[in-house]
């Protein structure tokens, strides 16, 4: 491999424990019959805690218990509802140490993307809690006859929502979630990722504090082969993130049962630099875009497109930040550890792959043990080719690749060269021409001048993926919506749809044309 001139800093990191009486307490709310599973701790690679395990009658069983609870939960009305999510919002700022220590606990993330975390579940929880009264109201709509026909539109809930959660935002995936289907009048059945349950169990566990029936909110932890059937035979509604190919199993499954799902799937996210973009910005902008929790996010980038006229002093500013990373815990490191072996292996074997095949390691390119088992220097590479597994494949780990473009078309062209089409940057300094380039890019986020937090911590517009990156939108009126049945009860008042007094039935279709043409220059239809 060829190695890099100089390497990110850091020294062997070490975390608090957690009590067992905290794990004792959260890990009381598992539906399990009794079996337990150890995860470890991935700054250490030791022993984190023991959690029950569900089998297939836990998952029946606490569908039931949630089916029950739903029901006098739905007759609340929906701002009654949204009571304990203003609180929580609080709460869960309030006790911030608690679960960021949780968080890193279970992932290995610094402290401060362990932050953003926390932030973003409360502040996604407070834009659904405030929104959800005024979107789940009655509304008129116009009726097919003005003044005759009189429409109003309802919103009841699916019933009990099944939501399959990662392990790489374990609170704010689940919560984003959760809380607008539970807001909805839901019930929800949770399996979380089992690396990083603690984090669901202990949201979940404050929010019964600040008033959530307790019944409300089932967490199920198990494989998906042992556990992922009845988990979707049962539930009204499906809400997953995670790999595109899972995302594809469940969409055959919730098919087959013709109930609805929604899929935030994977991502080979591009950042796209103009020629006019201010070099120092964009270099910086490409730390955070790149290696945010070591790049286990499905919005960060993985492929950086730069304009040729600046190639050259956008690398060295690049590089040069690269290796000045510091490696940690606190909220001083820049970035922490991977979250498990399996992710340290797929990163190793794409730049191995990379580089066996011509690539060249401009900064890191080596696991650092030394600092933790699963720790990854943040890595940026190029002349990567679409003969490497790095070129298409999502990493998701800290690695980048650099590419040369010539002009906006060629942009365009390789940004959207891959299936995927979750999220995409644009940096310049003409945001017209940037808001131009980003309407071409197939991607269901893109920032201009940001890599990704200003799309996504937009909570009052749609996010998700298009092509193979998913289906359906999270945040916005849809995030809620989606978990809704719309009823329409339309009453007719006055006259109807039959001739009256004798008229004939070629008078009346007479009638009735001249009628929706009248209504068409007054813009009543």
């Amino acid at each position: 491999m060829n190695a890099p001139a100089a390497a990110s800093t850091g020294t062997r990191v070490t975390v608090p424990d957690i009590a067992p009486e905290v794990v004792e307490r959260l890990t009381s709310r598992v539906a399990s019959s009794g079996a337990t599973v150890r995860i470890a701790a991935p700054f250490t690679g030791g022993p984190l805690a023991a959690l029950p395990v569900s089998t297939g009658a836990d998952v029946t069983a606490a569908y039931a218990r949630a089916r029950t609870a739903q029901e006098s939960w739905a007759r609340l009305s929906p701002a009654r509802r949204a009571e304990p999510f203003l609180r929580f919002h609080d709460a869960i700022l309030d006790r911030r140490a608690e679960i960021l220590d949780l968080v890193q606990l279970e992932t290995g993330k610094a402290r401060r993307h362990a932050f953003e975390e926390v932030v973003d579940a409360a502040g996604c929880t407070l834009y659904h809690a405030r929104r959800a009264p005024g979107l789940l109201r009655p509304r008129r709509r116009q009726g097919v006859m003005p003044g005759a026909t009189r429409v109003i539109e309802l919103r009841h809930p699916k019933g009990v929502v099944g939501v399959i959660s990662p392990w790489n935002y374990p609170l704010a995936l689940g919560l984003t979630d959760a809380v607008p289907a539970l807001l909805a009048g839901n019930a929800v059945v949770h399996k979380p990722d089992t690396q990083t349950a603690l984090s669901s169990l202990w949201a979940l566990d404050l929010l019964v504090e600040c008033g959530l029936p307790e019944d409300l909110w089932q967490v199920v932890i198990g494989d998906p082969a042992d556990i992922g059937d009845p988990l979707i035979e049962s539930a009204d509604y499906v809400a997953f993130t995670g790999s595109t190919r899972g995302g594809r199993a469940i969409a055959d499954k919730a098919a087959h049962r013709l109930i609805g799902y929604s899929l935030e799937l994977g991502g080979k996210n591009p950042m796209v630099v103009l020629d006019d973009a201010d070099v120092e910005h964009a270099a910086h902008g490409a730390i955070r875009a790149c290696f945010t929790n070591a790049g286990q996010l499905c919005i960060s980038i993985e492929r950086l497109y730069v304009h040729e006229k600046i190639y050259d002093r956008f690398a060295e500013r690049l590089v040069h930040r690269v290796k000045n990373m510091r490696l940690g815990a606190g909220f001083d490191a820049d970035m922490g550890s991977l979250t498990s072996e399996r992710q340290l292996d797929t990163v190793a074997r794409h730049v191995q792959d990379a580089v066996a095949k011509g690539a060249k390691v401009l900064a890191g390119g080596r696991p650092r043990p030394g600092v933790g088992p699963y720790v990854y220097e943040p890595t940026v590479l190029e002349g990567v080719t679409d003969a490497m597994e790095l070129c298409a494949d999502e990493t998701f780990g800290p690695v980048v690749a650099l590419y040369p473009f010539s002009s906006d078309d060629e942009a365009v062209r390789l940004a959207n060269g891959t299936p995927y089409g979750l999220n995409a940057s644009v940096w310049t300094g003409d945001i017209a021409r940037g808001r131009r380039v980003a309407a071409r890019i197939k991607a269901g986020t893109v920032n201009i001048n940001e890599g990704y937090a200003a799309a996504y911590g937009s909570y009052d517009a749609p996010m998700g993926g298009m092509k193979d990156s998913g289906v359906g939108r999270r945040h916005g009126a849809e995030g809620l919506l989606r978990y809704t049945e719309a009823q329409t009860i339309a009453s007719q008042h006055g006259f109807g749809f039959e001739p009256v007094l004798g008229m004939s039935y070629e008078t009346y279709a007479a009638v009735i044309a001249g009628g929706q043409k009248l209504l068409k220059r007054l813009r009543l239809r």
